[in-house]
């Protein structure tokens, strides 16, 4: 006598929607040539950034979490014309990211609510969140996302030439199977607490191969395996209110990069704990950095930013208009001060230049 099933199984599930294959949102949204160009010259700019045979800085800079296309596109605007400017010591990538880890709750991202009303529509969202990504490449824009649910990357991932993994998740397996895969270089943040061997294991296992479950391009399910992902690094974002941005953390990273036989190579996330989330102190930590960088340091090869058209952050409420071009999550620097900022960069990068030549 056959049992049933239903009495044992999604007891907590409310509901089922059909998720879309991939497939079909690529049909709808397709890279162009140009945005494909855009992607592969960008990849293999900042490859060559992270193994020192390019001496510009990779500075991944945007808003913490894209809540509105209009606006992302009108920063991305104002990026790209910068990005053209200092392209000589910068390699200018827009942060476009679409899924935020919580730790408890709070707005998921726009990929699981696009319409900022607690719906979950994702089919709409993933089709939201690529047609943002190819509007930037064709501004000739490099992008940057974080990766949070391992089956997102077969929707986008062809479109994002940098990628992290968060504090979070920095050391769970499934998303350093997932960096092993990936076509575009990944950086690895320290634990939110600040422990930074989790983000140097998660360099050692990412740049191995590795077999694992997912699905593929038409949505079935697979077991993938990969090659490994050698352009694997560590980001230092500090832990638990306290900052890991200084020379002396810095050198720290770099002998546990070399105790694992791993690439001495380091991105910084001037925001987080690194500036307690107030984004006036990422100049601060900025200021840091370009120091360390104009006195000659080659390992800092990377620098992450928070920041928007407007500053500060604002509360998303139910009936109520929304600032525009200001964030919905962590609180952002400016678009003047963001080109303070990364005026700065530069000039460090071409002190850098003339203290090695020296």
């Amino acid at each position: 006598m056959e049992g049933h099933p239903e009495r044992v199984r999604d007891q907590r599930i409310a509901r089922v929607v059909p998720l879309q294959p991939p497939t079909e949102i690529l049909a709808d949204l397709p890279l162009t040539r140009q945005q494909e160009e855009t992607v592969l010259r960008s990849r293999s700019d900042i490859v060559e950034i992270l193994r020192r045979e390019d001496d510009r800085l990779l500075v991944v800079v945007g808003p913490c979490s894209v809540h509105d296309v209009e606006a992302a596109v009108e920063y991305a605007r104002r990026l790209a014309a910068l990005a053209d400017t200092l392209r000589d010591d910068l390699c200018v990538a827009m942060r476009v990211y679409f899924e935020k880890p919580r730790t408890t709750t709070g707005w998921k991202g726009m990929i699981n609510d696009p319409h900022l009303d607690g719906t979950g529509d994702v089919n709409a969202g993933l089709h939201t969140a690529r047609g943002l990504l190819l509007e930037v490449l064709a501004l000739g824009l490099a992008t940057a996302s974080e990766f949070l649910d391992p089956i997102t990357p077969q929707y986008i991932s062809d479109a994002v030439t940098w990628a992290a993994v968060g504090a979070r998740t920095t050391e769970s397996q499934i998303h350093r199977n997932l960096a092993s895969g990936l076509s575009m270089p990944v950086g690895f943040k320290n634990g939110t607490a600040g422990n930074v061997g989790i983000a140097v294991d998660a360099v050692r296992a990412a740049a191995s191969p590795h077999a694992f479950t997912g699905v593929t391009l038409n949505g079935s399910p697979a077991i993938l395996h990969t090659r490994g992902n050698e352009d694997a690094h560590v980001i230092l974002r500090g832990g638990r209110q306290a900052p890991n941005y200084d020379a002396a953390a810095v050198k720290g990273t770099l002998q546990a990069l070399r105790t694992a036989a791993l690439p001495e190579r380091i991105v910084v996330d001037a925001s987080h704990d690194n500036s307690g989330k107030d984004p006036a102190r990422q100049v601060e930590v900025v200021s840091d950095l370009a120091e360390q960088i104009g006195a000659g340091n080659p390992a800092i090869v990377g620098v992450m930013l928070e920041s928007f058209i407007a500053a500060g952050r604002q509360d998303l409420v139910p009936g109520e208009p929304l600032v525009f071009g200001q964030s919905i999550t962590d609180a952002c620097m400016s678009w003047e001060t963001t080109t303070l900022v990364l005026d700065q960069l530069a000039g460090a990068v071409r002190a850098r230049r003339a203290a090695r030549a020296a």
